[in-house]
């Protein structure tokens, strides 16, 4: 199969990808106790800003998120493992992996808000390091699908070469990233409108992006039937 058939690399899944991504980082925020739980730079460093100033009791706020996050990237390299070459079941192994995200985020939703905010956030944080892990590439150029930093890093690089060079692939490349952004932006003001309506049952709401990605993959399967057959 070639590059332009993977459909985990389309642009309409990096899309949904990533209106979930920032659907959930508002979501986090506005309905779990103000916490960013789909990156984890901020809360290694409030841990740490929490370790010089002696908030000890403060640390496990940051910590579990944290190691949440870390171990979710062991989970979908487990799962990509165990099922990157077992197809008989009809699923590809990125699809398992978006399967256990949506049955998260529905759980999390019932989720009671308040003192156990810290298990709905580890639980973001474990189910997006697995998305983020699982989903790298859109049209074969690397991003990220709930945090913007590198895509901006990326889509001003090919500013750059648009620009000096006359690159007219970069300004290609540098629309797709600000797209990409675009949308990020949508997603966080659907959460932010979702988490002030229904509160810790508006990630529900977040399912159905996951679940047309989930969807969307079978065309893939289905076109690299095709190609077995023909081959």
């Amino acid at each position: 199969m070639n590059r332009k058939e993977q459909k985990s690399e389309s642009f309409l899944l990096g899309i949904l990808l990533v209106i979930a991504g920032g659907f959930l980082d508002a979501y986090s925020y506005v309905a779990r106790g103000k916490v960013f739980a789909t990156a984890e730079t901020g809360n290694i460093v409030l841990l740490g800003l929490n370790l010089a100033q002696g908030n000890f009791h403060k640390v496990l706020y940051y910590l579990v998120p944290i190691t949440s996050y870390a171990l979710g990237i062991l989970a979908a390299e487990q799962i990509k493992a165990m099922h990157k070459n077992r197809e008989e079941s009809g699923f590809h192994w990125r699809q398992i992996v978006i399967l256990a995200e949506i049955l998260i985020v529905a759980a999390v939703a019932f989720i009671p808000q308040g003192e156990l905010d810290i298990v709905a956030n580890s639980s973001v944080a474990f189910i997006c390091s697995m998305q983020v892990e699982t989903f790298r590439k859109v049209r074969g150029n690397p991003y990220a699908t709930t945090m913007c930093t590198g895509n901006l890093r990326s889509g001003m690089e090919h500013v750059y070469y648009w620009l000096a060079e006359k690159d007219r692939v970069s300004g290609k490349k540098a629309l797709e990233y600000f797209g990409i952004i675009g949308f990020f932006i949508i997603g966080a003001i659907l959460g932010v409108v979702c988490a002030d309506s229904w509160g810790g049952r508006a990630a529900l709401v977040c399912c159905i992006p996951l679940l047309l990605v989930f969807v969307l993959m079978f065309e893939k399967e289905e076109g690299k039937e095709r190609q077995n057959l023909c081959g």
